[in-house]
């Protein structure tokens, strides 16, 4: 249960929220141009930070933004995905398809090239099981959504910018069709023309909004609430309306079960891909954190990690 966004502003923004119900401990990680990747053709490649869990040195990501502004995130999309063993292809396992991506691609147009021959495989890393996922590969003037299912590879121009999890991304759009009601406008009397009907309060014009934690509610949500969300010319004032916009969709540690647990927000982040700069939140910690990738050696070999501000703040004013 996850969303991406993405956000132009005067910069252009891109971000997530990891909805889990299990113990993961990420961290904030800034991959330079000069850390060896697995594969060969990692050798030289764009520096990237983003959200990873580090094992034995080596980052991997939940999502990511390279020095030039091309950003991507897996969300899981179980019960469709299916990974393949290798073929006559570019074979990546899942756990290097955002860094091989944000490593030598510069652009989402670029990103689309490099799709045309890879395959995903099922290979595992450290005998860790391969999350079933689906992808979102974002700069400031497109989007796509990546899904390798049983049909093998599908690559989808995704124009609202937002990915949820299942079902698969062409549904999503067809279900948008179902909210074409929906404005930010008070609504006009369309049914009784004459008789005086007015509004009673603000907001009524989104009245069919779904508020529930399912991935279409989400999706649906998320992009209401992004293409009628104003944006602004400050930093802190378009950062803080993106995490008002994802918001929107956190999960509340209690109400949606899983098992024997609950699903929550892990964490949300959002990244002003223009900039290279990493904010984030975490459930317990709303108080917005920042990583800049330009205040670090670029040029090293090694991955510099920032352990999450997961203690709570709260600001007493007496």
């Amino acid at each position: 249960m996850c969303t991406a966004l993405t956000l132009n502003a005067k910069d252009f923004y891109f971000g997530r929220t990891l909805d889990v119900e299990f113990e993961v401990l990420p961290s904030v990680i800034i991959t330079p141009r000069n850390f060896m990747f697995e594969k060969p053709i990692f050798d030289k490649h764009y520096a990237m930070i983003g959200m990873a869990i580090e094992i034995g040195g080596y980052p991997l990501y939940f999502d990511a933004t390279n020095e030039v502004g091309l950003s991507m995130a897996g969300l899981n999309h179980k019960g469709n995905t299916v990974y393949f063993g290798e073929m006559d292809k570019n074979n990546l396992p899942a756990y290097n398809f955002i860094p091989y991506i944000l490593g030598v691609c510069d652009s989402v147009k670029m990103a689309k090239k490099e799709l045309a021959n890879i395959n995903i495989t099922n290979n595992q890393f450290n005998n860790i099981p391969s999350a079933p996922l689906h992808w979102i590969i974002s700069d400031r003037y497109e989007s796509i959504t990546v899904e390798q299912t049983k049909n093998g590879l599908q690559v989808y121009d995704n124009p609202v910018g937002v990915l949820t999890n299942n079902p698969t991304f062409d549904w999503h759009m067809t279900n948008l069709t179902n909210y074409l009601n929906l404005t930010s406008d008070e609504p006009t009397n369309r049914m009784l023309k004459d008789i005086d009907l007015e509004p009673f309060c603000k907001g009524m014009g989104a009245i069919g909004l779904p508020g529930d934690l399912s991935s279409p509610s989400r999706f649906i949500r998320t992009t209401f609430n992004k293409f009628n969300a104003k944006t602004f010319d400050t930093e802190e004032e378009n950062v803080c309306q993106f995490f008002h916009i994802l918001g929107s969709v956190n999960q509340i540690q209690g109400t949606a079960k899983a098992g024997s647990s609950y699903v929550q927000t892990l964490y949300t982040s959002c990244c002003n891909a223009s900039q290279g700069i990493y904010y984030y939140t975490t459930y317990f910690n709303q108080t917005i954190s920042a990583v800049d990738m330009n205040k670090c050696n670029l040029d090293d070999t090694k991955i510099t990690i920032f352990n999450l501000a997961t203690a709570t703040y709260i600001n007493h004013q007496n």
